[in-house]
């Protein structure tokens, strides 16, 4: 008789619920999820949620979501994702930690946080000294209130013993990222490309436009600074040029950088233009040539290895990742 395929042990995740929780992260940890099944016709990954009272969890935007288990009899499971949003500093988590704490001390349960969860990880004594990565709102509150933490402007960390996302679409772009460790590339190329989400982020993305948008409301000379460098990408300004335009010295420029973005002027231009080069290999047809021309690199050779140090892989790798 011919010999049976072995039958796959889909792994379990579980989606520990707060009160106020984030919809959108939620949809977009689960979908992914869905889709691979869907696509691969098997049953890869199974999940379940958990919320205080075992019964419901209500997200922000008032959605209700029954839920499976309490926080105090999460079931066995392979990955526990603690997913809330906003509110989640005022709310007591002390059911919650304790069940984290006896799970992670007991099991090889994977656990990480999505939007704001980290939150309630470093409330459990999990993140010290560690990299995670958190919804740009609650940047400097982290900052602030937890400095042992190494908080990181990417989208996720996933190279942690604990695995943090930003939330949002960043929540996709992880479960994208999991997908493609369990099952290979091309998995996690078709749930994408089912999702209609073509410009699927690694690890190394980062939170940019909304660190931006949040840091130029409170700050005019950054706001300004970094308009300049976002029109003047293809010729690149020196940080001294751009001082001098909004009437400030270079080196007061270089505080303003370092105070809200934790960077320098000129590493923060020149991850822009990366992330911009990154974007156009993605979406566009250009060759690696016209790409390094127009994000302000005179030499081909220059851009391919500044992109590697930076992303780990070559343009001509990185262009590849989605054809």
């Amino acid at each position: 008789m011919p010999d049976r395929e072995p039958t796959q042990i889909p792994q379990h995740f579980v989606f520990a619920l707060v009160e106020d929780f984030s919809h959108m992260a939620f949809s977009c940890a689960v979908d992914p999820l869905r889709i691979a099944n869907l696509i691969s016709e098997k049953e890869l990954y199974t999940w379940s949620f958990a919320s205080l009272d075992g019964k419901t969890a209500t997200s922000s935007n008032t959605s209700v979501t029954q839920t499976h288990s309490t926080f105090q009899n999460i079931p066995p499971c392979d990955r526990l994702f603690v997913l809330s949003g906003i509110n989640m500093q005022r709310m007591d988590h002390t059911v919650l930690v304790k069940s984290l704490r006896r799970i992670d001390r007991t099991t090889r349960t994977q656990i990480g946080a999505l939007c704001s969860g980290a939150y309630i990880l470093v409330k459990a004594g999990f993140l010290h000294g560690r990299k995670a990565a958190v919804h740009w709102e609650y940047h400097d509150s982290f900052l602030e209130s937890f400095p042992e933490v190494n908080v990181v402007r990417n989208v996720f960390v996933a190279d942690e013993k604990y695995i943090t996302a930003s939330g949002g679409t960043a929540t996709a772009d992880l479960m994208l990222h999991l997908i493609e460790r369990d099952h290979g590339y091309d998995l996690s190329l078709a749930v994408a490309d089912q999702m209609v989400y073509n410009t699927v982020r690694d690890a190394t993305s980062e939170q940019k436009v909304s660190l931006q948008s949040r840091n130029g409301m409170r700050n005019k000379h950054l706001a300004n600074a970094i308009a300049m460098m976002r029109d003047s990408l293809e010729d690149p300004m020196s940080p001294a040029i751009i001082a001098s335009e909004i009437g400030i010295s270079t080196r007061q420029l270089e505080r303003l950088f370092g105070k809200y973005l934790n960077s320098s002027p000129k590493k923060y231009f020149l991850e822009m233009r990366l992330d911009r080069a990154r974007h156009l290999l993605l979406q566009t047809e250009m060759s690696i040539v016209d790409v390094a021309m127009a994000c302000g690199f005179q030499s081909p050779g220059h851009f391919s290895r500044v992109f590697r140090i930076n992303f780990g892989v070559t343009p001509m790798r990185q262009k590849g990742r989605l054809d």
